[in-house]
């Protein structure tokens, strides 16, 4: 193999590449690209020119994707208002039609964009290769799941396969009803069903950071309960720090969260010692 004709002439060095290669050869590595992220194509971009590259490499991977910006957006555009309780979108009828189309279109750019560099991806969604069963999470959120079951056999087949696969933050329940999902917790459920050895949670800030705003580089699950209870992590960054230790707590080794911003962070998280954000590790 080449590493340099496969990597990128500004990522990892080829030394801590090799190393690192060895190691997760025969493991899985779960990706969530969100954040406010997306709707930058130049992150976007990077973003598919990293999975291509561990793809390139041998490593499996599955992707699971967001969307919040995009559905905004097409919200808007609409003139529908949006509802939040406890930080999750209300959403009715209506609205889930719009969100399911959204997160199908980017789930399906994604698919193209990795197919266009000569991986193999393929999609995950409602409409084809369902693998998210859910329950309603409340009432009063409409159309909003919790994954209660994931069809781990046709993930895994697929990457037998050799193939990328690419999941919506969507799931089915009765009567195939869609339902939308928090894409944290659909990763964190993903991540759990497949003993996947990382799971990386890409958005977009740094990581987490202590209270003189430096960024932490490795933490125990003890140290973040204490960040929490200090105040130190607060707000948006602790539902996502509790999908965090749920994975740790139930079968995944570790989870990083970076900065989707930062060039080729996800390289640099799985091929260097140093990499690029947060682990958390149990």
């Amino acid at each position: 193999m080449n590493l340099e004709k496969i990597l990128p002439k500004d990522g990892p060095p080829v030394d801590q590449v090799l190393k690192y290669i060895e190691k997760y050869k025969n493991d899985l590595i779960v990706i969530k690209y969100g954040g406010n992220v997306f709707i930058d194509r130049n992150i976007f971009n990077n973003f598919i020119e990293d999975i291509s590259t561990l793809n390139k490499l041998g490593i499996s991977i599955v992707v699971i994707h967001g969307g919040g910006p995009r559905i905004k957006r097409e919200l808007d555009r609409s003139n529908i208002e949006t509802k939040f309780i406890r930080g999750l979108r209300v959403t009715d009828k209506n609205i889930i039609n719009i969100v399911e189309k959204v997160l199908i279109e980017f789930n399906r750019d994604i698919v193209f964009s990795l197919n266009e560099k000569g991986s193999k991806a393929i999609s995950f969604n409602t409409k084809e290769n369902n693998v998210i069963e859910v329950e309603p999470e409340a009432k009063e959120l409409g159309f909003v799941g919790i994954p209660n079951k994931i069809n781990v056999n046709l993930i895994k087949d697929k990457i037998k396969k050799g193939f990328i696969p690419v999941i919506s933050p969507l799931g089915l329940g009765d009567n195939n009803q869609p339902y939308n999902i928090n894409g944290d917790n659909a990763a964190g459920a993903i991540a759990k069903s497949l003993k996947s050895r990382r799971l990386l949670l890409m958005t977009n800030v740094k990581g987490v950071l202590d209270k003189n705003k430096k960024l932490v580089q490795e933490i125990s699950s003890s140290k973040v309960m204490e960040m929490i209870n200090d105040e130190i992590i607060t707000e948006g960054m602790i539902p996502k720090i509790n999908t965090c230790l749920d994975s740790i707590n139930n079968g995944v080794t570790a989870v990083a969260i970076i900065d989707g911003r930062t060039k080729h962070s996800v390289l640099y998280e799985i091929f260097s010692d140093k990499g690029s954000g947060t682990l958390i590790r149990k």
